[in-house]
């Protein structure tokens, strides 16, 4: 059994729950408006909510808004409105899971959209095998039900999050390009975008324990030689080699004193 907490206001509904496993996560549900003006003062709301509590976030429900425009019948580009949808996703490091068994959960008969979905955070999905969302048969409503099927509880799993310290690294964002270029898949668009996501979790995951593994010990080591190239001037040893060398340990250790310090920025949730 679980315990639960719920409060509502608005357009949410926020429930607090404590599982049989002892693990504590938020659930909000959400009834998104249908005018730009709102839906910015929802997105903010739920922002701000999230940031109050540093625990796994499950959101799920009718937004009123498409993610894509591959989402809606016969929409073929992006509006200011899917952007900042995406945009709010994409600040609260949120994932949308894959729907199996349909491609639209709204219909009034003459258009189809993909209005209703559940966004997770990275450490409530780490927390489960499998999970997805599944669309039911409606019977009375022009929504489509949809399931959240989790595929049964995993422990000890860590999850993917993308760290803000890697957009200090040189040449990064062309490195992400040519992976996400070099990757083929076939398929519905949302199957072939979920498909190149996975592929490029696994790669980013290879190339962060690569460079990013040993970052103290990279700290260490430049302060150990700054501290030596220093003592060495003190003595009068100077000479242009080693001007050029602490020129270099210095533009070395302030890159990774900032990838440090972006790192526990992100950690501490500060908007």
């Amino acid at each position: 059994m679980a315990n639960l907490m719920g409060i509502g206001w608005g357009n949410v509904t926020l429930l607090m729950l404590e599982g049989f496993l002892k693990w504590e996560w938020a659930f909000v549900g959400t009834y998104g408006p249908n005018v730009d003006r709102d839906r910015r003062r929802l997105w903010e709301e739920l922002a701000g909510v999230y940031s109050l509590w540093d625990i796994p976030w499950c959101m799920g429900g009718d937004f009123n808004i498409i993610f894509f425009p591959s989402e809606r019948s016969g929409h073929l580009r992006n509006s200011t409105a899917m952007e900042e949808f995406f945009e709010f996703i994409f600040e609260l490091d949120l994932m949308d899971l894959p729907l199996v068994g349909g491609e639209y959960t709204w219909s009034n008969g003459r258009v189809w959209s993909k209005f209703d979905r559940f966004l997770v955070s990275p450490s409530w999905e780490a927390h489960y095998l499998e999970i997805c969302q599944k669309s039911l048969p409606r019977v009375c409503s022009d929504h489509f039900p949809i399931l959240l099927d989790c595929g049964g509880i995993h422990s000890g799993r860590r999850y993917f999050k993308f760290e803000n310290m890697w957009l200090t690294t040189d040449g990064f964002v062309e490195m992400v390009r040519n992976w996400w270029s070099a990757y083929q898949f076939t398929g519905t668009p949302c199957i072939i975008l979920t498909s190149k996501l996975k592929a490029l979790k696994q790669d980013l995951k290879k190339w962060n324990v690569v460079v990013f593994s040993h970052i103290d010990n990279q700290k260490s080591t430049l302060l150990e030689e700054l501290q030596e190239l220093e003592g060495r001037e003190l003595l009068g040893y100077s000479s242009e080699e080693m001007i050029v060398r602490k020129g270099t340990v210095l533009a070395s250790l302030e890159r990774v004193l900032l990838s440090k310090e972006t790192s526990w920025h992100q950690k501490s949730r500060a908007l």
